[in-house]
């Protein structure tokens, strides 16, 4: 009997170590990392002054404008998405410049205390969290400025707190019919998942970071910036000294990096683009539009109300507020039972919502996954309003018609 009970014991202990190595993340950052990425950042560093580190940078920095679509400067910071978010504010703009601010999320919130903090006449264009910025108000506040003393309009593309995919092309056109003010962007959740052609659109500023779509670890920050941002660089007057991203553009110019650089993070970030070349932009932002559909579907199915419109749906995110179950039970569960990390809602959705991350390295096999563990969940709380299988199979139906 006590062999039995050591054999039960056992057994069970063994099944949770396995469950311990198969954690799911499905969540908007940071995402899952492809093996060969791991195992690119696992490499022994190299001199980053040395020449071998200066061809993997100029692949890199060709790679990084092939994703961005764009022949400006990309430029790679040691920073998170906020540090791209920061430099994109104190290498542009002066103390005391107008600027709008669209926020109808968390970091549209951020992008507002940023330009607080260094002092700027900050302009905040609300929307309801969950619903998209209204571009007409934009053009609004654009048109009233006949003395074009706004300098900069800035706007979060993918709201990951809400799931909202901001109409970046409408506003982008009020912008430039406004002819002085420099568009900002905060792509970190867009970049990746939505085509976004940065040069086709004449995107001044976009930021972005390495633990979303680039499908690597956190700690890289990215910064596009156009010829007509580095105009306004050289009357900006904004203390800057590590983020001044002068330095890295000379640096840049030679393959290299103002200060030392996260080596195992660029040589993962060197495979990871060579593997998002291989895919393809058109299939990269097919893969996404195609997982956002079918999680929403599948939401449905369940009778799971769903947080934004379709037609603000972001790639990256699927936020759902669930009626019958508190949220944080459901992601509780997950987690305990089936190992599958979701996002909870921030700030005042704390609660109210979670959220199903589906950018960068996600299959459709993940989505299935997710979507099933989710059923099984919803049942053990004791949610109705779904038949079984229901949202497998509205899942399944799209992902096996794409």
């Amino acid at each position: 009997m006590g062999s039995l009970s050591s054999f039960k014991i056992g057994r069970v202990v063994f099944a949770q170590a396995l469950m311990d190595n198969k954690l799911m993340l499905m969540i908007p950052g940071p995402t899952p990392i492809p093996e060969k990425v791991l195992l690119a950042q696992a490499k022994h560093p190299i001199g980053h002054r040395s020449g071998e580190f200066s061809e993997i940078m100029g692949e890199v920095t060709e790679n990084l404008k092939w994703l961005h679509q764009t022949q400006n400067d990309v430029l790679v910071l040691s920073a998170s998405g906020t540090g791209a978010m920061e430099a994109a504010i104190i290498n542009f703009l002066s103390r005391g410049d107008r600027v709008l601010v669209g926020s109808n999320g968390k970091f549209g919130d951020r992008w507002a205390q940023i330009c607080q903090a260094f002092g700027l006449d900050t302009q905040i264009i609300t929307a309801q969290w969950g619903k998209p910025l209204d571009p007409a108000d934009f053009q609004q506040a654009l048109a009233a400025d006949t003395d074009k003393a706004i300098k900069a309009v800035i706007i979060t593309h993918s709201e990951t707190s809400t799931g909202v995919l901001n109409s970046l092309e409408a506003i982008n056109t009020h912008v430039k019919a406004h002819g002085e003010a420099l568009i900002v962007v905060d792509a970190v959740t867009s970049l990746g998942a939505y085509n976004l052609p940065t040069d086709e659109l004449g995107l001044d500023v976009v930021g972005s970071g390495s633990q979303k779509g680039y499908m690597i670890p956190p700690g890289l920050g990215f910064v596009s910036v156009s010829a007509k941002a580095w105009k306004a660089y050289e009357q900006a007057t904004l203390p800057k000294f590590y983020l001044d991203l002068g330095k890295y553009q000379k640096a840049a110019a030679k393959n290299s990096n103002p200060f030392t650089p996260p080596i195992s993070l660029v040589f993962a970030l060197q495979t990871a683009l060579q593997m998002m070349k291989a895919e393809g932009l058109g299939s990269i932002f097919a893969r996404h539009d195609r997982q956002k559909r079918a999680t929403r579907a599948a939401m449905r199915a369940m009778g799971q109300p769903l947080f934004t419109s379709d037609a603000a749906a972001s790639p990256a995110v699927t936020a759902v507020m669930p009626q019958q179950v508190d949220a944080e039970q459901i992601r509780s569960v997950m987690k305990k039972r089936f190992n599958i990390a979701l996002a909870g809602g921030q700030d005042q959705l704390k609660g109210q919502i979670f959220r199903i991350g589906h950018l960068g390295f996600v299959s459709d096999r993940d989505i299935l996954t997710v979507v099933g563990a989710l059923e099984a969940t919803l049942f053990e709380l004791g949610a109705d309003g779904s038949a079984a299988g229901a949202g497998i199979a509205a899942a399944s139906k799209i992902l096996m018609a794409s």
